[in-house]
């Protein structure tokens, strides 16, 4: 095998029944030179076993095991910990890369030399038996198309919107005092914005590069919502992010996040609120949005009306 030039940090827990089509997914890849870390994150399933399957068929895998869960931002932490290639990138272990995208997102920031660049993706769901990839949703269309190489959170606001961790690659060296949150939900969100107000240049490809999966069952993160400490890392996240934004001045940047927290992410907690069982819920929704309106930016914020309805698809 070539020199590997990137390195895919892929923690899972309890997922032996997506874990082979993520593995497939890195194997299918036209770029051939990366490695990847897998791991475990104390799955009382077999998750393990598929990893260790994948290593010892597989050099360019690596499996480490936690005992008990430490969550994901500790398991990326691990693995960031351990990448010695000069880019690196994420991939959860529920997901699947699409066979092009290591190639194109490696290929640009080889490029461009920005300090990372970040993808499209789609939402895969369970359709006729199997899982199905989507379509480009508006935001983020919105934060990928059209390419632009080179460019920074103040020319371009609305990049904001891609805050995952899996849809991007970057520099190693620009991970060298970066990293997750831990022990909560939602780490991914603040990492990003703080990635892209650091940032001199980055790029950002329209390409769908990862299909991400919502489970059938409903046991990933971000179906969890309706739980009350789940809500919580939930709003202290998008807090977290506005917060960044602001603190670089990237008053835009800030506009387009509450343009699209409106409009995406505070209807379908209103609708969980209205029918909660616990008043908590409702109260920690109601002091995140006051707390919302107390920005300055708010009065120029102005929620697409069309998002509701592309969510609902």
């Amino acid at each position: 095998m070539p020199d590997p030039i990137v390195t895919l940090i892929v923690p899972g827990r309890d997922i032996e029944s997506f874990a082979p089509a993520a593995i497939a997914s890195l194997q299918a890849q036209t770029e051939p030179r990366w490695r990847a870390v897998l791991i475990d994150d104390g799955s009382v399933d077999a998750t393990g076993d598929v990893f260790a399957d994948a290593a010892a068929s597989d050099s360019r895998f690596t499996v480490l095991r936690h005992e008990a869960s430490r969550g994901l931002g500790a398991a990326r932490n691990v693995g960031l910990d351990l990448v010695d290639t000069p880019l690196l990138g994420f991939l959860d272990g529920d997901d699947e890369l699409t066979p092009t995208a290591l190639a194109r997102l490696t290929g640009t920031l080889l490029e461009t030399g920005s300090a990372f660049v970040a993808g499209a993706y789609v939402r895969s769901r369970l359709r006729g038996g199997s899982y199905a990839p989507g379509r480009v949703q508006p935001w983020t269309v919105a934060a990928t198309a059209p390419e632009r190489m080179r460019t920074n959170i103040f020319e371009h606001p609305a990049a904001s919107a891609n805050i995952v961790a899996w849809s991007k690659i970057s520099r190693t060296d620009f991970w060298a005092d970066l990293r997750f949150p831990e022990d909560v939900a939602y780490e991914d969100q603040v990492v990003a914005q703080r990635m892209y107000t650091r940032a001199t240049a980055f790029d950002v490809i329209p390409d769908v590069v990862v299909n991400w999966r919502l489970r059938a069952d409903g046991t990933s993160i971000t179906q969890g919502r309706s739980r009350l400490p789940v809500l919580r890392d939930y709003l202290e996240a998008l807090r977290g992010g506005i917060r960044v934004l602001h603190q670089a001045g990237a008053i835009a940047a800030v506009v387009a996040r509450l343009d699209l927290i409106l409009a995406m992410d505070v209807p379908p907690l209103q609708a969980i609120a209205a029918t909660h069982d616990d008043p908590g819920y409702s109260a920690a929704l109601t002091e995140f949005l006051d707390d919302l309106r107390s920005l300055p930016e708010y009065a120029e914020a102005r929620p697409d009306p069309n998002i509701a309805a592309a969510l609902a698809w």
